[in-house]
Parts: structure tokens; sequence; C-alpha cells
């Protein structure tokens, strides 16, 4: 139970707001957050989870347009617990040196970090599942992961295998579980720590629960050489009372699934068609991919079975999302990750809990840089200045004001880092390293773009509405559909054959050049964008304007303006984010409308690395 003197000193130290009244019923509602692994939005799976159906998405609201920022579980995930967009945490890999449970804690965000502000401001924190990668057997306790009063960690190098897991709860030593099936202990300990939060209904908790479906199987096999082992990556396995199931399940036949014409730029625009036999491979992996999510639906259904049994339903919030999306078969890849088309980047986020809409969906631009913010909103935990996301509206009445405001947020910014294989399924396929890009989804109420630049100067503008399977590349080549002209830094966009063609915002047609100048601004701003800065850009973009649309600043009194405006670009292709690579950087007071952007130092240094 909270010591009145406790609350006391909690509300003196500003970590609770004044509205939970001392000596009341506690009122501070309770959060649990299953968090999957891999699963895709685009695809429908969650159609195929009756207990979500049930549970989450008839009782509560779906946030069709939720993305993560950075499409790798690793990144993704602290960038989740942060509150932080991944060039914020430094966090950028799935392994040394950029990424991974060392560079978390390297970075000292083991002191700094969403659930250890959540214990502080009084909750009990549990966590039981995936945490993230490179946390393991040799490491786990140097040191020991901080923020929660009940832990049960997934460890390498048995993290993704479903068979044999292998546990490490609170300080203990780590457990190995030889033929157990990894989903379900999962569930298994995360009911276990729901009873230990209801031994003290004075306090609310904060749980996460983190399966590893979707993801495909991985295991490690002795070679007795060098090196001494070999990777073994499969296809996700089910529980055995699932294995029957979906046997005529495909992938969604959708135009961008094995096309034709080849797409996208750089190595994806250099893949060869899928044939018969990849195309086969790919439908069963799908098909093991729903197959193991059938163990996280069945978990589901228990959750709320012992939420209710302890009373505790009706004051908790439910999330549901996953940490990045997948594609499998769409612009001719294998299974995998990685990439910034939609199916990568567009994951599930359903809410359910008090005053949440039932069965209601929701099209506004929401990420997982804001689910930090959505959790101390609704705890009634101060909003951190340094979150680099914003509360997601939850009631009705909320969701109603912003979509009327006319100011919801339009843009959701999206980088990544490294190296990528064309199909997860293939371990031996030379990986692509350059495969670093930054780019910008723009999701407004009659228009819709994605943008990026890579770092080997090629890229991509699609039309959203127009073109929801990213396949016409509007920043491409006319007459050449699989190449992209190069992007200049310092040069005007290239001359082209023909006429670039118009886009339409609304009701309104521009020239093509002048929407890349805005995203070009846009994405000036956010690839560097700390706290405030990246959930209003354009108050930086275009200070003291009111804008806050993209239809806005398409007016032509700017059209000079953002020409003049030095275009984002990349030294090298890196596996990880190091400022000095990638460029021009932001600098207050660089410009103001009608103004020429005058010369800065730090605009157009050079680097001389190379890849590592």
């Amino acid at each position: 139970m909270l010591h009145k003197a406790f609350l006391t000193s909690l509300l003196a130290s500003g970590l609770l707001h004044s509205k939970f009244v001392i000596g009341e019923s506690p009122t501070r509602p309770n959060v649990v957050f299953i968090v999957t692994d891999d699963q895709d939005a685009q695809w429908n799976s969650l159609d195929f989870m009756p207990q979500v159906q049930e549970h989450l998405v008839k009782k509560g609201t779906n946030y069709k347009k939720h993305y993560c920022t950075v499409s790798w579980c690793c990144p993704s995930r602290v960038s989740i617990f942060t509150g932080k967009a991944a060039h914020n945490t430094n966090v950028t890999n799935v392994q040394d040196p950029y990424g991974g449970y060392p560079q978390f804690i390297r970075e000292g965000h083991n002191e700094n970090w969403v659930p250890l502000w959540i214990q502080q401001a009084g909750y009990q924190t549990f966590y039981t599942g995936k945490l993230m990668n490179a946390q393991n057997i040799t490491n786990y306790d140097e040191p020991f992961i901080s923020g929660f009063n009940g832990s049960d960690f997934l460890l390498d190098p048995n993290t993704y295998s479903y068979m044999n897991p292998i546990f490490q709860r609170n300080h203990d030593k780590p457990i190995p579980h030889r033929n157990e099936y990894s989903t379900d202990l999962v569930k298994q300990k995360a009911l276990g720590f729901l009873d230990d939060a209801a031994k003290d209904p004075s306090t609310p908790f904060y749980l996460t629960i983190a399966p590893i479906a979707p993801h495909s199987d991985i295991g490690f096999q002795a070679t007795g050489g060098d090196p001494p082992f070999a990777v073994d990556v499969s296809a996700p396995i089910s529980a055995k009372r699932h294995e029957h199931l979906f046997a005529d399940e495909i992938i969604p036949r959708t135009p961008n699934f094995n096309p034709e014409v080849p797409s996208g730029v750089d190595w994806i625009a250099e893949l060869p068609r899928l044939n018969a036999e990849n195309i086969t491979a790919a439908d069963e992996w799908h098909r093991q991919r729903m197959r193991s999510l059938m163990a996280v639906d069945e978990m589901v259904g228990e959750v709320i079975a012992r939420l209710e049994r302890h009373g505790v339903l009706d004051n908790t919030y439910i999330f549901y999302s996953t940490d990045n999306g997948y594609h499998n078969g769409q612009h001719r890849l294998g299974p995998g990750k990685n990439c910034g088309f939609e199916e990568d980047i567009n994951v599930p986020l359903v809410v359910r809990g008090p005053k949440v809409p039932k069965g209601k969906e929701v099209e506004l631009a929401t990420s997982h840089t804001d689910l930090g913010a959505t959790w101390f909103k609704v705890m009634g935990i101060p909003h951190r200045e340094d979150f680099d996301g914003a509360p997601i509206p939850l009631t009705e009445s909320d969701i109603q004001k912003l979509s009327d405001s006319g100011k919801a947020r339009e843009h959701v910014q999206v980088e990544y880092w490294g190296y990528t294989r064309p199909a997860e399924s293939q371990d031996t396929d030379t990986p692509k390293y350059n495969n670093t890009y930054k780019a910008i989804r723009v999701v407004g109420q009659e228009y819709g773009f994605y943008y990026s630049v890579w770092c080997s100067s090629v890229n991509e503008l699609y039309d959203m509405k127009a073109d929801p399977g990213q396949m016409n590349n509007l920043f491409g080549n006319p007459g050449n559909s699989n190449t992209s002209l190069p992007n200049s830094t310092y040069a005007k966009y290239p001359t082209y054959p023909t006429e670039p063609p118009l886009v339409t915002l609304g009701n309104t047609s521009y020239p093509r050049d002048t929407l890349i100048s805005r995203l070009d601004g846009l994405l000036l701003v956010l690839k560097t964008c700390k706290g405030k800065t990246c959930v209003s850009p354009w108050d930086t973009v275009l200070p003291g304007e009111g804008i806050t649309t993209l239809a806005a600043a398409m007016h032509k009194q700017y059209n000079t303006y953002f020409a003049d405006m030095p275009k984002v670009s990349f030294d090298t292709c890196l596996e990880g984010y190091l400022e000095d690579n990638e460029h021009p950087l932001w600098e207050d007071g660089m410009a103001r409308p009608g103004q020429v952007v005058p010369k800065f130092p730090r605009a157009f240094g050079r680097s001389t690395m190379d890849l590592p």
C-alpha cells in the first residue's frame, strides 16, 4: 500500500498530478502493454485473432495509421520505452557497436527510461518476454535492467527459439526451458505478475507482455569450426494445437505482390521476380506467422479474464501493438522488414480502457514515440519535455476535438541505418549495406505521401492515396521505372525529359517539385529533431507563420524560401547513426520566410568515414 507520506513526496516532486487526492481511493488506472514481434497491419493479421477482435477491437479503438519510426526490433523498442526517436537514443541497430542491450546501457538509458519513471511515480511495474536484442546469458547482470518490481526476460542466444527459450527472472540465474513453448510460458508469467499486482490493490500497476510471435524461429547449430556455430533461421513455430489452422491461407495478392515491373530504388529495384518455389515458401511462411499468433490470441483472452477476476478490468488500459511491421512478397521481397514501405512501418495499435470508444477506427497519425507520453497522461504523470512524441487522444471528445481542429499532426518521421537482407529466411544472402535512409510519412485527411532520401543518393516519393502499394515513384526518371535519378545536395533537381507530374493535395494541384521542396524542408528538421520540434516541426521550418499542415505550407509565397533550402544527404552508407555523416544540420535562426538561406558552417561539413 502506498504510504500517505510517500504520496505527498511524489506530489511535491511533480511526479504526480495533484488531481489524485491523498486519502481517497486510488483512481490511477492500470496499464497493460502487449507487444508482439514483427506483426503486420497491412495484411489484417488482427482479423485472424478472435480474442483480440472480441476483447480489444470491438471494445476499444483501432488506430489504423499507427507507425513505428524505425523498422527494426531493438531500435524500435528502445524508442517505445524512452519516448525518443532512434536518432536521439543512438540505439540504431540490433547488435554492437550501434545497438543491442550493451549500447542501451552505454547510452545511459537504464537510468532514464519510461518503466523506471513510471515506477518512481508509484506504480508497480512488471515485464515478461523479449525486451531487446543482445540481452543475453552473459550480460543480463551487467547491469541488471532497472525499473521493474518483477521481471522475467527472454535471453539470447535463445530469445527466438520457440521450443527452447531461456528466461531470467528478477535477479535469478537464467533458466533454459527445453521443449516448452515460448508464448505459453510468457502467458503463464504474465498471469503470475497480474496475481502479484493484485496483492496490493491500492497501488496501480504497469505490465508489459512481449511474446516473440510472429518473429521467425532462430537457432544456433555447433559447427566444430570457425565460426563455432551457424545461425538457423526458419519460419515461426506454432503451438502444436494450432498446426492444422489456415491450410488454405495465402498472402494477399495485392498489386505490389511480386510485381511484373520492378519497384522501389537501389537494391530493391534490382531484385528478380519471385519464382513459383519462392511464392509457395512465402505463403507457408505466412501461414506459420498466423498460426504462431494463435497462442498470443489465447493469451489476450486469458489476460482479460484475469483482470476481470481481480476486479480491475474496468480501470485498466490495454494497449496492443508490435515493434515493427513485415513484408513478404511485396516488391519482390522475401520475408523480412527494415524497409520504409507501408508493410514495414504501419503497425497495429488497438487500445481499450476507461472512456476509450468501443469499436472505433481512427485515421490520425500516431507513432511509437507517442506511447510513453500517452501512458504518462493516463497515469497522471506530467509530460516530459524530452519526449519526442505527444499523448495519443483516447477519448471520443479528444479524438473529435483534434480531428476538427485542423491541427492534427500529419507527419511520422521514419529512419533506418545499416544492413538488411532481401529475405530473412535466406540467411546466406549477401546483406545489403546501403539500406540507410531518412523518410517522412505524411497522413493528411485528404492526402498522403511517403518521401525518403537514401544514403546512396536516391529518393522516393509516393502518393499514398493514389498509389497505396508504393509502385509509382514520382521522384523517378520517366520511362525507366526501376531507377531514380540522383539527388544532388547542392544543385537543383535534375531536368526531366518530360514535364514532371502534378500532385494533388485536397482539391489543389501543384508541380511535383513544389511538394518535394516542402518535404525536403520538413525532413531537414525532423531528421535531428528533439522534443517539441518532433511533434510540431512546422514551427521550426516556418517559424512564426502558424503553419500546421503540409497543405498550408504549399502556398506560393514560400516557394523561394524552400527552393533555397539545402537538401538532406549522406556522405556514405553506415551501419549506425553518426551525426557527422548526415547533413545539413538545422540550426536555430537558419532562415525566415522570404530570406535567402545563409551559409552556416555545419551544413556542408563532410566526413571521410568509410564503411566499417
